[in-house]
């Protein structure tokens, strides 16, 4: 098959997702609200006004089109690379060439990874001038290309490194994802401790806390929490967005606790003390250690169940892309589509356990604090900044959710307060 008709099945198949795509956003309602929530604090038209009830719909219409059209336009990028025989003759060129052999393997993820890249970045653009078109997003195009470009250097520097770690252990034979597993067990532990202290801070400005005495109150929440933390990191991050969030990441003396400046302006005290004691919760929780084990569990799945596939496609298909031993180098494409299918498939799992932490995690701050004093207009404000859905349909849930909806953690809050006595906004 030539690569003019590649082109068209591949664009026919684009073509019938993207109407698919379409015609469910189209069909579902955005911020739909069932008739026990209608006038609780938990219906949006009593904290949206109207225009942001509108601006939400769409955004949020046109955001699940962009994710749910993401990934077969990913899987397409594979395939052709693939099945258009890029990767073979790039393999070919290479191994003909006069280079040094140890620069072979970069040279060749780089030209994989660098075309993936660039056959995405379309979509990566749209998002972002979506979010700047309906005010989320704050940063201009040259800080988000300067952070795109730090994303490629960071994303090629891990795939060149694991891929060469895999090709090697691959190459002996038996079973080799067993022993990519156990190597994988040190290194995500590893990304873990690091990201906090090394990567986050390639992008972003972290200081100590503007106010002290709010600073001093999150640390005595921290120690009743038993929580050993010694100070409050701010990230500035109202140059880049109007969202709101706060965090606590790392594991053992890695561990932060972070606030955005965006939640330093629009929140009250009560509603900042109420989003950082969930935050502590995840620590007390122990949800950043399980988070570690589930990372070690789901990269043991993905690797028995796309292994297993892995070996069977090489040896059945492998022959037509140039394929002929599972180390072969020019195999990357085929393992990065067989990781990103799965990695989807994965995400109604992933995506439930991500919500039942979180929902913990709400539990446990209104438990911490013994008050939901603040909780219902933070998730109020925290849905406002960034237009979200506040009742995703069901397919949403399952695959984009990490968090409960923002109804479900305002009626939370709200059966919390009339529990103890305690009136909601």
């Amino acid at each position: 098959m030539s690569t003019v008709s590649r082109l068209r099945r591949y664009g026919l198949w684009l073509a019938c997702c993207a109407a698919i795509v379409l015609l469910y956003v189209w069909y579902t309602s955005p911020n739909a609200v069932p008739d026990a929530y209608k006038g609780t604090a938990a219906d949006p038209s009593l904290f949206y006004t109207a225009d942001q009830l509108r601006e939400s719909a769409t955004l949020n219409a046109i955001r699940n089109g962009i994710f749910f059209f993401s990934w077969p336009w990913q899987w397409a990028i594979y395939l052709f690379l693939l099945t258009g025989g890029w990767s073979r003759a790039w393999k070919d060129r290479i191994d003909g060439s006069r280079l040094p052999s140890f620069l072979r393997l970069p040279l060749y993820v780089l030209l994989v990874y660098g075309a993936s890249a660039l056959l995405y970045l379309p979509l990566k653009i749209a998002s972002y001038s979506v979010s700047r078109s309906y005010g989320i997003s704050t940063q201009p195009a040259g800080g988000w290309l300067e952070d795109r470009g730090l994303d490629f250097v960071i994303g090629y520097i891990t795939v060149l490194a694991v891929y060469a770690v895999a090709r090697w252990v691959m190459s002996r034979g038996g079973r080799w994802w067993l022993r990519l597993w156990l190597i994988s067990v040190p290194f995500t532990l590893f990304m873990m401790y690091v990201e906090p202290v090394v990567i986050d801070p390639l992008y972003d400005k972290f200081e100590e806390l503007s106010d002290p005495a709010l600073e001093s109150a999150i640390l005595d929440l921290a120690g009743k929490a038993d929580i050993p933390a010694d100070r409050v990191y701010e990230v500035r991050m109202s140059g880049k967005t109007n969202a709101i969030n706060a965090y606590v990441s790392g594991i053992g003396s890695s561990l932060r606790i972070v606030l955005w400046d965006t939640a330093l302006a629009k929140l009250e005290q009560p509603e900042i003390m109420q989003i950082m004691a969930h935050e502590m919760g995840h620590y007390v929780k122990h949800h950043l250690e399980w988070s570690a084990v589930g990372a070690i569990g789901s990269s043991f799945a993905l690797l028995w169940i796309g292994g297993g596939i892995y070996n069977i496609v090489v040896r059945t298909r492998g022959r037509d892309w140039g394929i002929f031993r599972v180390s072969d180098m020019n195999a990357l494409p085929l393992i990065l589509l067989l990781l990103s299918v799965l990695s989807f498939g994965s995400l109604p799992v992933s995506n439930a356990v991500s919500r039942q932490a979180e929902a913990a995690a709400d539990r446990y701050a209104l438990e911490l604090l013994g008050t939901a004093d603040g909780a219902v207009t933070m998730h109020q404000k925290l849905a406002v900044a960034a237009l979200s859905d506040v009742n995703p349909p069901l397919l949403v849930k399952w695959l984009r959710s990490t968090h409960p909806s923002d109804m479900a953690r305002i009626a939370q809050a709200e059966r919390y307060a009339e529990a103890q006595g305690e009136k909601t906004p």
